[in-house]
């Protein structure tokens, strides 16, 4: 989504797409405290029924400010505001541009307001009104990336985070889950349901969700405190308990190597999500036929969880820093593979996900942190997950096991419940590991693409002589492995430095070399062919 109104402008970074930015101008403007949002749900139409209140702290004087909303349009869709109170006092606005745009009375810095909006319509996305599988009515958020403001007003980008609290309505049939802890459930009259979800720490808006709808739940234990629970529909109660089971182990895997879990449960939840996993903090909705009694989506539930601390918690300031959120989950899930099914199973999940990396290449050549592209989700592409968790797997070689699970949990803990850049990760692991890692972080993810590799070579008594040429525009500097396999039958690996377009290396070797194989461990992100 463009932002086009005039309070809105990327902030100047110090000459490095690394540093820290935000489209968000209010951000320096003001800060969400908190959203309380009441909605009310029925069976007969889709129009929902809705309060918000908005708690916002102003950092300095300021002149018309703004939230996001999507207005009614044609088509019938969209929010119509009934009316806005400033601190219970009636204030003037105007909503245009999917804005709703206020001129405050009486800001004063560090003042605090809270905001009523009152609100109704059918919501155009960002909340899944339609029927399930089986035919049942639901009702799931799905907000990735700046979907909320569908649905309800509110800064929708991940720089300005808040707690929410919802009171949702519903007829008496359905059940809900939502960010938080649920606080009240009340029976009303007229067959509805009072349900109060609370959150204690702020959140960014892409992972504030409710799901309305007939659960089967399993509650399966405490893990570090943690209550842990399964909601799927009824029709696959038995195949949803079963699959989702193993959320606890993966749980565990994540609490014990990144740090204290940063919510307050997770429910694992069958939903209508449009994607895979869509990591709702606390809550993780699931597409319908994830479900299957076969535990096939091991590594989905594991990706999602993972987001529960990269993404959610430690979120990214900006979009072009999504790599934040989806590489790390793409990696971590990597590395709890390694550690639930073994090397043999890791190295194929690297081998694929290379596979995907070069191929998404030849399609588009975009650097990972990618500051051009205002689709964002166009982002959502082997850059930020595979070729994101990449350059944490050669990160993590470069500078040891020990290092990079302590600049990982160093990263975390400093950034827990705020938002970070590439930069503020990259200060991190150089602080640890003591080594300068700017060219490593500008030549994977600034630059777009990866070493493209044309070889040659010839063995003379006791020494293998290595052509090593570097066929794409930019020269990347990286340690390769060189496996040499011998006439006997034996092998040994050897390390190069490669530092130039196209350079010879003379190689030592203990015997009659008879071929070579480029990284036989899966330790560099490349593109091979040999002459």
């Amino acid at each position: 989504m463009k932002l086009v109104h005039k309070l809105i402008m990327l902030f100047l970074g110090l000459n490095t797409i690394l540093t820290a930015q935000t489209n968000n101008k209010l951000f320096s403007v003001l800060d969400v405290q908190h959203y309380k949002l009441a909605i009310e749900v029925n069976d007969s139409i889709d129009s929902i029924d809705a309060t918000m209140d908005i708690t916002i702290k102003f950092k300095q004087h300021t002149a018309p400010f703004y939230f996001d909303l999507v207005k009614k349009d044609s088509t019938g869709k969209g929010m119509h505001i009934e009316y806005i109170l400033q601190n219970n006092d009636t204030i003037q606005f105007t909503h245009s541009n999917d804005k709703i745009n206020l001129a405050p009375n009486n800001i004063n810095t560090d003042s605090i307001f809270n905001y009523k909006i009152k609100y109704n319509g059918i919501p155009k996305d960002g909340l899944v009104i339609g029927k399930n599988l089986y035919n049942d009515r639901t009702y799931f958020g799905d907000n990735w990336p700046n979907r909320a403001h569908n649905w309800f007003p509110c800064i929708d980008h991940p720089s300005d985070k808040a707690t929410i609290e919802y009171i949702i309505k519903a007829p008496n049939h359905y059940q809900t889950i939502a960010n938080g802890f649920q606080i009240e459930e009340t029976n009303l009259d007229n067959n509805l349901k009072l349900y109060h979800w609370k959150t204690e720490v702020p959140l960014p808006t892409k992972v504030m969700v409710v799901g309305i709808a007939k659960f089967a739940v399993q509650n399966i234990g405490e893990t570090h405190n943690i209550p842990v629970s399964t909601w799927v529909y009824p029709q696959t109660k038995a195949a949803g308990f079963y699959d989702f089971s193993i959320a606890k182990e993966v749980l565990n895997f994540f609490i014990e190597n990144v740090g204290e879990y940063p919510f307050l449960k997770l429910a694992n939840v069958q939903s209508k999500t449009r994607f895979g996993g869509m990591e709702n903090a606390g809550n993780i909705f699931y597409f319908e036929k994830s479900v299957t009694g076969n535990q096939d989506h091991k590594d989905l539930i594991a990706h999602e969880i993972a987001h529960q601390w990269f993404g959610n918690s430690a979120t990214e300031i900006d979009w072009p820093h999504i790599w934040l959120s989806e590489g790390f989950a793409t990696y971590l899930t990597d590395l709890y593979i390694l550690k639930s099914d073994g090397e043999d199973a890791f190295k194929k999940r690297l081998n694929e996900e290379r596979e995907k990396v070069l191929n998404f290449y030849k399609k588009q050549q975009t650097p990972i942190i990618d500051t051009k592209t205002k689709n964002y989700m166009s982002l959502l592409n082997p850059n930020s997950y595979q070729k994101g968790g990449w350059v944490l797997h050669m990160l993590r070689l470069k500078i040891g096991d020990e290092n990079f699970w302590k600049g990982i949990q160093t990263y975390y803990n400093k950034y827990k419940l705020s938002n970070a850049s590439t930069s503020n990760f990259k200060n991190i692991m150089a602080e640890v590991s003591k080594q300068n890692l700017d060219k490593f972080f500008m030549q994977w993810l600034e630059k777009s693409g990866q070493p493209i590799l044309k070889t040659s070579w010839l063995y003379s008594p006791n020494k293998l002589r290595l052509l090593v040429h570097q066929t794409q525009d930019y020269t990347f500097e990286f340690p390769l492995d060189i496996e040499l396999i011998y006439k006997d039958g034996s092998s040994e690996i050897k390390t190069i430095n490669v530092t130039e377009k196209m350079a010879p290396y003379a190689i030592e070797t203990n015997g009659e070399v008879t071929g070579i194989k480029l990284d036989p461990n899966m330790s560099l992100l490349f593109e091979s062919f040999v002459e």
